[in-house]
């Protein structure tokens, strides 16, 4: 008796099969958008031994009961490819087929397969008519460029009629980004052209760029000193070596005693004030002095033998 029962549904589905044929297989296609939603009789007909036409099947979980976070994040690009293979010509679109397989619609095809994961992409060839290929069983997608719908829809197109004419959606917000950083960068360059086109922004720039070369920059940058040594000091001894640090604390104290003599023979002159005057000629030595006794002491450290200092 369980042996007849068997029999006769083993029947009832190949007579179901037979009765899914080509053109309704179009027409779950079209409402699906380009996608056929299949069950185990479906699948039994769209996979059928004797087809003319070939398929590429989704195998699924969409459940959110099943967490599968990759079969969400697949979807959207299969979808997609589908869709752009439904725009192709009639005679061209109706010898393939798109459709996705969910778990929860039949767990017996994903035994029978022996799916233990998802998603899969299952690519059937045809079977009879002019493009049978000889195979029968289906080649599988491997996920190797990632679930992005370009790289899927290069490999199927090996297995459809015609290539599929699948283009990546336009960025809008990439454009839109790179447009509002062109216009930006232009409102910028308006606002700051009075700075960068006065000949004192370049004669500033210009010092500085003198400062920082005469005082060792290139040096250390060929020899590849390291910035400080390894005992945390930033002075290294003797005429032949020198550390980054070192290059900044120099252009730092040129700088500074170029700015003061410049102070003294040019700003100074020019004020009315005799009090002011002389409260600026005390205060701009005072930096000279200063600043030329610390010059004096880091010379010292590069060389030990010599015997003067002024301050410190």
């Amino acid at each position: 008796m369980k042996s007849l029962f068997y029999f006769l549904a083993l029947c009832l589905g190949l007579a179901y099969a037979q009765k899914i044929g080509q053109k309704e297989l179009i027409e779950r296609a079209a409402a699906g958008n380009g996608v056929i939603a299949l069950d185990a009789e479906t699948f039994d007909a769209l996979t059928s031994q004797k087809r003319t036409w070939s398929a590429t099947i989704q195998f699924t979980a969409l459940a959110a009961n099943r967490g599968c976070m990759p079969c969400k994040q697949f979807d959207p690009a299969f979808n997609s490819v589908a869709k752009a293979w439904s725009t192709v010509s009639a005679d061209k679109r109706e010898l393939h087929f798109f459709a996705t397989l969910d778990f929860d619609k039949a767990p017996t095809v994903f035994q029978k397969l022996g799916l233990a994961s998802a998603p899969v992409v299952f690519a059937y060839p045809a079977t009879e008519g002019p493009r049978k290929t000889g195979r029968t069983a289906p080649t599988k997608y491997d996920f190797q460029d990632g679930f992005d719908a370009a790289p899927l829809a290069q490999h199927l197109s090996k297995l459809t009629p015609i290539p599929i004419p699948y283009r990546d959606p336009i960025d809008w917000a990439k454009h839109i980004m790179t447009a509002g950083a062109i216009i930006g960068s232009g409102i910028l360059l308006r606002a700051v052209a009075p700075i960068l086109l006065t000949r004192w922004t370049w004669a500033f720039a210009g010092v500085i760029l003198s400062l920082v070369m005469t005082s060792g920059y290139m040096f250390t940058r060929i020899r590849h000193s390291p910035y400080t040594g390894k005992d945390g000091s930033w002075i290294a001894g003797g005429f032949t070596n020198q550390y980054g640090q070192e290059v900044h604390v120099i252009a730092f104290v040129y700088g500074l005693l170029g700015l003061a003599f410049i102070m003294l023979t040019v700003v100074v002159p020019m004020q009315t004030s005799a009090a002011k005057q002389r409260m600026q000629i005390y205060l701009w030595t005072a930096v000279i002095m200063i600043i030329y006794s610390v010059l004096v002491s880091l010379f010292r450290v590069k060389n030990r033998a010599y015997p003067y200092r002024l301050f410190i």
